[in-house]
């Protein structure tokens, strides 16, 4: 089973533009023509379909180099923090996880160092004081090293103080949670709780080794921002140190790719992430209709919780909800990974390289977007997000 068969027989079923999906084709397609990307795929979708999707190139798969498909699956980084967050949004439903109280509720061996008062809402909003903590790749699949490495973290700023984006480090710790409050490893509960009411099994937090051959490598691709385009950008882009080469390309490792990391480790296909987020923006209800988060959550989940702080990176305010980004209406949409035409009330959560995903309530669309050629040149992949992205808003008939 796969996204397939949520597809429609064309753009117009689920009043979308045909002719405006194909100029976003052609657009997305562009640096795959011009030699730059090696792959990428496309879906745009509405009414609770797929109204098209796409993918171009060829991409390295199981040590072969194959023609992109539909099916083949990208590791789509940040996005994860999306994934997650609706998986755990789950648990607040449930009544089992309440994000005012300290995280120490829940995982004890976490209060050291000061950590004591972070709480789990601060997770959720990078705001919890301990962005750059370390956690090597090479223990992701080792529990008692991850319970090692919560109690060796020690706080950068007072837990609340400031806004500092926190890449992987606050998700390993909602990662803890899920599995005490669950009985399951996260990513299972992904699976059983998202994935598969949805039908969208390739939406996945982590890949079995077993369908690693279906991942296209990733490679970087280009050349590093010059001043010139930092000022262009008008942001101080200091990465966190933890995304460098060596932890990017560290995903084609099967023992990274299996280990699912909760804050960039996803793996999915566009045509997944467009129906995941169809799911949110149609009220919380799978294709079937049955009700998976209600709409009394999904309106608390989704309100901006970031009011007063800044982003020191994008020099904008974050405008974060419980887990993900709000696009806001102060004309910074497009520096937070949205397009220019999406409205204020669209949100989502992008990742590395330029993987796409976000859906907009004022259309009904979700869109989603991925590729294996990692730009290094952030000005770029940043200015193809939002052409692709402006036109993927207005598709709407």
């Amino acid at each position: 089973m796969s996204e397939a068969q949520f597809y429609a027989s064309g753009p117009a079923e689920v009043g979308l533009d045909p002719a405006k999906v194909e100029a976003m084709f052609e657009r997305a397609q562009r640096e795959v023509k011009d030699g730059l990307l090696p792959s990428c795929q496309v879906a745009i979708a509405r009414n609770g379909k797929i109204g098209a999707a796409r993918a171009f190139g060829e991409a390295v798969q199981g040590g072969v180099k194959k023609p992109a498909t539909n099916d083949t699956l990208y590791v789509v980084f940040s996005c994860a923090k999306g994934i997650m967050s609706a998986a755990t949004w789950l648990l607040i439903q449930d009544g089992k996880l309440d994000i005012t109280q300290p995280v120490v509720k829940y995982v004890p061996e976490f209060g050291t160092n000061g950590k004591e008062a972070v709480t789990v809402e601060q997770l959720f909003l990078h705001t919890g004081g301990f962005p750059d903590a370390p956690y090597a790749q090479r223990e992701w699949l080792d529990r008692s090293a991850r319970i090692r490495r919560f109690q060796s973290w020690r706080l950068q700023f007072p837990p609340g103080k400031k806004y500092a984006y926190h890449a992987t480090s606050a998700h390993w710790v909602m990662a803890e949670i899920v599995e005490r409050l669950s009985g399951m490893d996260f990513r299972d509960f992904v699976r059983v709780r998202v994935s598969e009411p949805l039908g969208i099994p390739n939406l996945k937090m982590g890949l079995p080794r077993p369908e690693q051959h279906r991942q296209a490598q990733l490679t970087y691709v280009g050349e590093p921002m010059t001043e010139a385009d930092m000022k262009a950008m008008g942001i101080n882009l200091v990465m966190p140190a933890e995304i460098n080469d060596e932890t990017i390309l560290g995903f084609n490792k099967p023992e990274v790719l299996e280990a699912g990391c909760p804050g960039g480790g996803a793996v999915a296909t566009a045509g997944a992430l467009a129906m995941l987020y169809q799911a949110l923006v149609n009220g919380g209800r799978a294709p079937d209709g049955k009700q998976i988060w209600t709409q009394e959550l999904l309106k608390d989940v989704l309100r901006v919780r970031t009011e007063g702080y800044f982003d020191p990176v994008f020099r904008i305010p974050p405008n974060r909800c419980l887990g993900m980004t709000i696009a806001g209406n102060d004309g910074k949409a497009g520096v937070r990974g949205f397009g220019k035409t999406n409205s204020p009330q669209a949100f989502g959560h992008n990742g590395v390289g330029g993987q796409v995903a976000w859906a907009d309530p004022a259309t009904g669309i979700s869109f989603g977007y991925c590729t294996n050629g990692i730009d290094r040149n952030d000005f770029r992949h940043a200015k193809r997000v939002v052409a692709i992205s402006s036109m993927a808003a207005v598709c709407a008939a």
